[in-house]
């Protein structure tokens, strides 16, 4: 069955005005298309610096406002609604409509999310498929919080802790997303570790992945900025965030590094990877492998003299 998209376009300051008027008349749910603060989205949701330039270029004054009606409601009804209570609040605006195929939302990417082979140990396979193979699996589905695997920053980190973890290393895991790190870490010997993150949402996501995967008593996951609630020191820090957030947290790391323990840094666009690299020399790392994959940079990094 077909849906039907009722888009609402409006100058930005009436985008609350919209909105309310939206959802007081839809009953399948709104979407709101704003790109305004859109750099800001994306370092703090999806933790990377690149933003395609399509993104780049949506127009920033307006805002979209998506209706998602049923089959069996009447758009034109909607429509004539939607055109007097718009009209009444003085919302200046336009409507179009496009049909939309119904599709398992939930699902639907299920199709685009396979096993995939890490290094030589490591294997990620989302909980509906099977691996056959002796690599160390990790049972991992896709969600809110960024890290399955797939994206070139996340990688990087997991070839590096499969050359890496020997077993009994204590771990952190600065910007922890989805836990895909420290559960690694986990799966391949690591002893214990901590993942730590600004958003609640990926800490709940990384504990029930852990327990998915059942190292949800050797995890600790907390609501942290960046380096805040570490403790002691460990011998392996990674932090797969951006670029101005590795700067900014490098002067921390040198403090929690054990004798011979190594800063693993990713996330960082490789038009930054100098000033990084800059930051964290200045910080009393020394930089001792780089490490890239299309366009993407992580270093690997050890306390100065060491």
């Amino acid at each position: 069955m077909e849906w039907t998209d009722l888009k609402i376009s409006a100058p930005r300051q009436y985008a609350d005005t919209v909105e309310a008027i939206a959802t007081g008349i839809s009953g399948g749910g709104i979407y709101i298309e704003d790109y305004a603060d859109l750099e800001a989205q994306v370092q703090a949701i999806a933790h990377v610096d690149l933003i395609e330039q399509e993104l780049l270029e949506k127009d920033r004054e307006t805002v979209i406002v998506h209706m998602y009606l049923s089959p069996d409601e009447n758009p034109a009804e909607v429509v004539e609604l939607l055109n007097s209570r718009l009209t009444a609040a003085a919302v200046p605006y336009t409507l179009a409509l496009d049909g939309v195929e119904q599709e398992d939302w939930e699902n639907a990417w299920r199709k685009y999310y396979h096993a995939m082979e890490i290094g030589s140990r490591l294997a990620i396979c989302p909980s509906w498929e099977e691996y056959e193979g002796d690599r160390t699996v990790i049972r991992l589905d896709p969600g809110m919080a960024f890290g399955t695997g797939t994206h070139e920053t996340t990688s990087l980190c997991l070839e590096q802790l499969d050359q890496r973890i020997q077993g009994g290393e204590r771990v952190l895991d600065i910007g922890t997303g989805s836990g895909i790190l420290a559960i690694a870490a986990l799966l391949l010997g690591a002893g214990s570790a901590e993942g730590v993150d600004i958003d609640p949402m990926c800490v709940r996501t990384a504990g029930e992945n852990a327990a998915l995967n059942g190292v949800q008593d050797r995890l600790r996951v907390l609501v942290g900025d960046l380096s805040d609630k570490a403790t002691g020191t460990y011998d392996l820090i990674t932090a797969n965030i951006v670029a101005a957030a590795i700067i900014s947290l490098a002067p921390h790391v040198p403090a929690l590094l054990a004798p011979g323990a190594v800063f693993i840094a990713s996330g960082i666009i490789d038009t930054r990877k100098d000033e990084v690299i800059a930051g964290v020399t200045a910080a009393g790392l020394d930089v001792v492998e780089i490490h890239e994959k299309n366009g993407w940079v992580a270093l690997v990094c050890r306390r100065k003299g060491e």
